[in-house]
């Protein structure tokens, strides 16, 4: 008998840069929902659902602030096996360098512990620090060349057009836009709507790639 096709699939992990995940959506807000960007918030599950596609998540990992209002939602993605860094809401760049940096940290590792390539899925957009090789954009390139298969999945009114180009390129690039009305719901108003992954890509490791 046949194993089940989802055994035969890589292992899956998660990088979710939720402060840029969210400041984007309230951009958002007022033109597609016609509303302040203070009632909009993320819906975690369906989101967490679109990164990981069905597939085994071996790792996820969520980097954000820590304001009041998000205890209930860091509480359900731990219950959910989601590792959670928080980090202090400050002004200035400091604060979402120290973001990219647990990242970077992570991806990193997920390199070192696993002996084949497996898939990277990162939720973000800015790509911060590539300039100077010191955001996670250089690292996600260096999984790339590891043969690690690889997915952004960013918001296009914030996504920086070179990340965006690259991951079209060399993986797949999910424009979060296109789900905007089943990742996102209306604090006392619109609910999510169901997800659908019917046209939704995947990329696949390349084990055999030359470094």
């Amino acid at each position: 008998m046949a194993g089940n096709p989802i055994d035969q699939l890589p292992w899956v992990y998660i990088f979710w840069d939720n402060s840029n995940v969210f400041i984007s959506a309230r951009r958002l807000a007022l033109d597609r929902d016609g509303i302040l960007d203070s009632d909009i918030r993320i819906h975690f599950e369906n989101l967490y659902k679109l990164a990981s596609g069905g597939r085994k998540v071996r790792k996820a990992v969520a980097v954000g602030s820590v304001p009041p209002e998000l205890r209930d939602v860091w509480r359900r993605l731990s219950e959910a096996n989601v590792t959670i860094e928080l980090y202090e809401r400050g002004a200035g760049t400091g604060t979402e360098q120290g973001m990219d940096q647990c990242l970077q940290v992570h991806m990193l590792r997920a390199i070192t512990d696993e002996a084949s390539p497996q898939v990277a899925v990162v939720l973000t957009g800015d790509g911060a620090g590539y300039g100077t090789g010191a955001g996670f954009w250089a690292d996600l390139e260096r999984m790339h060349k590891k043969g690690w298969g690889v997915e952004v999945l960013s918001w296009n009114v914030a996504c920086h057009k070179g990340l965006k180009s690259w991951a079209m390129k060399n993986g797949v690039y999910v424009e979060l836009e296109k789900h905007y009305e089943a990742v996102t719901f209306i604090n006392g108003g619109r609910p999510a709507k169901p997800l659908t992954m019917k046209h939704r890509p995947f990329a696949v490791p390349n084990p055999n790639r030359k470094v």
